[in-house]
Formats: structure tokens, C-alpha cells, sequence
């Protein structure tokens, strides 16, 4: 079976004189490349590695500053901005769904009790968790925490299945 990748960031300056380059990250995803992880530019350069290990990497408030291997020079790092970077997605993290949103947005999203609760509209990133925010059902608004106690499976179709603790929608319980 081919291993599937996925276009984790895209590489939009270089910093500095070693090679280094920022990479924010592609189509709403977190912060994914890490120290270790092979990463595939693409569309490839006529010449030189396609293939490159992450050797560094600092998360900044505009992306990440990333050191690749065979890239070591301002001039190498040049030919790389503009150009997005590949990761198998068996190197990306288990619960990447749950952050992802593309493949998130416009999914209908049903509760344990409630049934039906709207579609996800927008997925809002943050540093400890991120939220989604739910609309299109008779709650009208709701913001869901993705987080593992609450998001019970995120299957490839289908709706999205959720258990919302009491007091979540309504802080005096009402929504029980």
C-alpha cells in the first residue's frame, strides 16, 4: 500500500545566513513539523534533495523557524520560499483530525443526548486547545473544546460524534 502524504506548511521566507526558513503552517492546521521529521518540497527543485530531516525547529507567533537538512545556505534556502513541504501522514500526530480544518468545516456534528447540534463552521486554533464553533442547529451557537473528553470519534464521513458535558451549553443546566 503507497503511504499517504499530506501538505503540512508552506515555506515563506528564509532567516538569516545558515538556511534557516519560516514555515507557517498549509489549509489551517497547527504547528507540525518537529525535530526528526522528513519532509518532501514540493514541486521539487530541478536540482539537489527533494527529501530533507527537520534539524531544528522554533515556534514564533508567524510560523516556525525550521533548519533542514542539505539546506545551509541563504542561497539554498531561497530557492525553497514559496514552495510547501509534504509529510507522511503516519509522522503526523494520531488526533491531527481533530485540529484539522479543512476537513473539519461544513462536517455536521451530533451529540451523545442532544442529537444533532449544527455544522462546524470555523475552528478556532489556540495554545491549549482548540475550539469549534458549531451552528445551523436549534442551540443556535455552540463552542465545542476539541478535546478527547468531549469529541468521542471523527470518522473519514459521516457526522462528527461529540458528548458535551452538562452545563456546557447553558451554565445553569438548562440544556439538560
Amino acid at each position: 500500500m503507497q503511504p499517504d502524504y499530506r501538505v503540512i506548511a508552506c515555506v515563506t521566507k528564509t532567516h538569516g545566513r545558515k538556511g534557516e526558513v519560516v514555515a507557517v503552517p498549509a489549509d489551517g492546521l497547527p504547528l507540525l513539523m518537529r525535530e526528526g521529521l522528513r519532509v518532501c518540497v514540493v514541486p521539487p527543485l530541478l536540482k539537489g534533495d527533494r527529501w530533507h530531516e527537520v534539524l531544528d525547529v522554533d515556534d514564533g507567533p508567524h510560523g516556525q523557524l525550521v533548519a533542514l537538512s542539505g539546506v545551509t545556505d541563504q542561497g539554498a534556502a531561497s530557492k525553497i520560499v514559496g514552495r510547501s513541504l509534504l509529510a507522511s501522514v503516519a509522522d503526523l500526530p494520531e488526533d491531527l483530525t481533530l485540529h484539522d480544518g479543512a476537513r473539519l468545516v461544513g462536517r455536521d456534528v451530533v451529540d451523545s443526548r442532544l442529537g444533532a447540534i449544527g455544522h462546524v463552521e470555523e475552528v478556532m486554533f489556540g495554545t491549549a486547545q482548540d475550539v469549534w464553533v458549531v451552528r445551523g442547529g436549534d442551540l443556535g451557537e455552540v463552542l465545542v473544546p476539541a478535546v478527547d473528553a468531549i469529541v468521542t470519534s471523527v470518522p473519514a464521513d459521516g457526522p462528527i460524534q461529540v458528548t458535551l458535558p452538562p452545563g456546557l451549553l447553558d451554565p445553569a443546566g438548562m440544556g439538560e
